[in-house]
């Protein structure tokens, strides 16, 4: 069976081999830079354990795989741009280390590359590769529109927040299952179920990154906790606070929503409070907990096997992680 831990090395050694380009420099090294940096690699690696659920061979669609990466890795490459974001998994971003401009451009090689990465796939897969991962591409770039108008939307409800969560995230898991599958010739219905088991682990995963910016030990977390809250980001926990503060308590977090100049940890503080007077923690925990089971209820269709264990096995320990 292949561990988890193997077919990392797999992923790793085929993204430090990877070469992009060689000039202008100031043009491809920012792509070895961003792809270099430390990540989870959990696209590429659920598209391994997809593939490995029906071939024994992981190691052949290693360079499939990892163009996914290379998409996840440009869609960050532009969005930091989009949010000013100085910093990425503790590094300068691309656009702080070099400039917006040769961002945007070394973002666009990426994309071109991801499809010249995929090119000597069989035929027959290629087509429905392509047509899969294209519709996934553009809903990502739907999600990450949705992000940006919210962010000056007064209310944004819980249906639209989940909908943009499964857009800007979520599909990509989905598609990273799908693509392991569509590789491995599995049943369409097969599929299907690994996309949908994706989509709905990853609107769980984004709901629970909710709740660890506010809640998380900071030691563990490796970012500012609270940065939801300075930012005044429509998370599930403050759509939901909103939903139900009354009376002095409605008052209160609409000071802080309003409020130009506050001290940090005094807001993060006083909104925190108001979220466990709400019980939003518990509320978040139970949302989180049904999108999990809803995933998991579609790996059933699936026949039982040590790579579906594994497969289960890395997904819990994600869901369990504290970080």
């Amino acid at each position: 069976m292949n561990s988890v831990p193997s077919l990392l090395k797999l992923v790793e050694k085929e993204i430090r081999k990877q070469r992009f380009g060689s000039k202008p420099k100031s043009l491809y090294d920012p792509i070895h830079y961003i792809m270099a940096l430390s990540g989870k690699r959990l696209r590429p690696l659920l598209a391994l354990l997809s593939y490995s659920l029906y071939k024994e061979n992981p190691q052949t669609i290693v360079k499939y795989a990892n163009a996914i990466e290379l998409f996840h890795n440009f869609t960050l490459l532009h969005d930091d741009i989009m949010d000013k974001a100085p910093l990425r998994r503790g590094k300068p971003t691309v656009h702080e280390k070099w400039n917006v401009n040769t961002a945007i451009l070394s973002g666009d090689v990426m994309q071109v590359k991801v499809y010249d990465q995929l090119l000597d796939l069989e035929t027959k897969i290629l087509k429905d590769v392509l047509k899969a991962f294209n519709k996934c591409a553009a809903e990502v770039c739907e999600g990450q529109q949705w992000d940006m108008e919210f962010e000056t939307k007064t209310n944004v409800t819980e249906s639209e927040y989940i909908e943009m969560i499964r857009l800007k995230t979520a599909v990509l898991l989905g598609f990273s299952l799908e693509f392991g599958a569509l590789l491995a010739k599995a049943p369409a219905k097969e599929k299907i179920a690994l996309r949908e088991f994706g989509i709905n682990i990853g609107i769980g995963f984004q709901l629970k990154d909710d709740l660890l910016d506010v809640y998380a030990d900071k030691e563990k977390f490796g970012k500012q906790v609270g940065g939801d809250i300075l930012a005044n980001k429509k998370t599930y926990l403050l759509i939901k606070a909103k939903e139900r503060a009354k009376g002095a308590g409605k008052k209160e977090l609409d000071y802080w929503l309003t409020a130009k100049k506050f001290n940090n940890q005094k807001k993060v503080k006083a909104v925190t409070a108001l979220y466990n007077k709400l019980e939003i923690p518990g509320l978040t925990e139970k949302k989180i907990d049904s999108y999990f089971k809803k995933g998991f209820k579609e790996l059933d269709k699936l026949k039982d096997s040590p790579q579906k264990t594994n497969l289960i096995q890395f997904t819990q320990d994600l869901i369990n992680r504290q970080s």
